[in-house]
């Protein structure tokens, strides 16, 4: 199937051509003919199957159609007629960064909102509204309580990287956004994985279910305007893309840093994207590879917006061969050719594990993705290999031997705390009340 059949315009399949793009994915041939219909979506996909195209697309195509007298509809000063919710920085200026891409023959303005920077120049932007407006929920709000913007004009909502969002903490904040916003308007809500707390915000936009995410009265629970919610599920959320090499390596805490020296120089890694959990600590590593002769630089909260654009930029032209990012990069970061992922430090939640790994092995690409495990990390390893349903692959490095084994991952492990029956036992070994068996390795 082509562009050409999913109901978009000469403008937009020519834009789409000029960027290389031969075939739909299968999230944007599900979710571009359901949005151009006027449905609301909930899309779920992993992690590089160009989700972002599915809900820009069609985007593009409503706000462009002609009106009755031959023209498009413009917008007014300190409007928007579509509003993307996204969690980071980063995602917002490659989510933008997009629109204007898709959207280079047609007559349509857009504009990238988030914090770090300064605000009265947004705010001077804002002054002769923008048509798509991409922002972060936090300078969002800053800006519309100096009535810098309003939502009155709004036509679309789209909340990309829901599950990212809430896991953020920016719930009340995406409330506070939607109480504000129009009752009449097409919401699409896009996951790479759909836990509990995912289906809840979902639920609420078809008015089933508004209990724990903070929506009350803000119109979401409209049964009569939101009962056409579909549900665009192309993978289960509980699996990685099969075009990356997922393997991992015992080690001990104290020789992870040698110990990715020694795979970069000795396997000649071309680039790594390496994830770590605390912001000192990337700053650290930065440091110790350096002192081995190994170029690095590193992207966290604390850096400015200015110079996380520049290390991040560094990265993608291939200038910078090895970024030490922490979380926060995690959905920010998209580069089609990127060959490696590595978990420095291993994510406490499964879906996190997903999200780093995502970053390699895009649009049918190869890619590897390594993680450094120690004795203390068995039990998040556990959920992570329960979540993929599969042991991953491992290896012995020659030079470094491990003084604290990491046992054998156990796919069904619980957690003590939520086992039937746990009586408050001392007990801590991951084979607390189950008998481990060939089937367990």
């Amino acid at each position: 199937m082509s562009f050409s059949k999913l109901g978009l315009s000469d403008p937009i399949i020519k834009a789409v051509k000029d960027l290389g793009y031969s075939k739909p994915t299968a999230i944007q041939r599900e979710a571009i003919p359901a949005v151009l219909s006027g449905k609301n979506i909930l899309g779920t996909s992993q992690t590089g199957t160009g989700k972002t195209a599915s809900f820009v697309l069609p985007l593009l195509e409503k706000l462009s159609k002609v009106t009755k007298r031959g023209k498009t509809q413009t917008v007014r000063g300190k409007r928007i007629r579509a509003l993307i919710l996204t969690p980071t920085r980063e995602l917002a200026v490659q989510i933008e960064e997009s629109v204007v891409q898709y959207s280079k023959y047609l007559n349509l303005t857009s504009m990238a909102l988030y914090g770090g920077v300064d605000m009265e120049v947004q705010k001077e932007r804002l002054i002769d509204g923008v048509d798509i407006l991409v922002a972060t929920p936090g300078r969002l709000l800053d800006l519309l309580h100096q009535r810098a913007l309003y939502f009155d004009e709004i036509e679309m909502l789209i909340l990309d990287e829901a599950d990212r969002m809430l896991d953020m903490g920016f719930i009340d904040d995406i409330s506070k956004i939607i109480e504000r916003l129009p009752l009449q308007r097409q919401n699409l809500l896009f996951s790479a994985t759909l836990n509990e707390d995912v289906r809840k915000l979902a639920d609420s936009f078809s008015g089933d279910s508004m209990e724990g995410v903070g929506f009350k009265n803000n119109g979401l629970g409209n049964k009569e305007f939101y009962d056409d919610l579909e549900d665009i599920n192309i993978s289960p959320s509980s699996t990685s893309a099969d075009t990356i090499n997922q393997w991992l390596v015992a080690v001990d805490k104290d020789t992870k840093s040698a110990l990715l020296s020694h795979l970069i120089v000795e396997e000649k890694w071309d680039q790594a994207l390496i994830f770590i959990e605390k912001k000192h600590g990337a700053a650290k590593l930065v440091s110790q590879l350096e002192k081995r002769g190994i170029k690095a630089d590193c992207i966290h909260g604390d850096r400015s917006q200015a110079m996380r654009e520049k290390t991040l930029a560094a990265f993608k032209s291939g200038e910078l061969k090895y970024l030490v990012a922490t979380g926060i990069a995690a959905r920010g970061i998209d580069i089609g050719s990127l060959t490696r992922v590595v978990n420095y430090d291993l994510p406490f939640k499964p879906e996190e594990y997903i999200h780093r790994i995502g970053r390699t092995g895009r649009a049918g690409a190869l890619g590897e993705a390594i993680s450094f495990v120690a004795m203390g990390d068995f039990k998040n390893l556990c959920a992570i290999e329960s979540r993929l349903k599969h042991i991953i692959d491992r290896k012995e490095i020659d030079g470094f031997p491990v003084r604290k084994a990491v046992p054998v991952s156990i796919l069904n492990y619980v957690p003590k705390h939520q086992r039937a029956g746990h009586t408050g036992s001392d007990n801590n070994s991951p084979y607390y009340g189950k008998k481990k068996t060939i089937a367990d390795r």
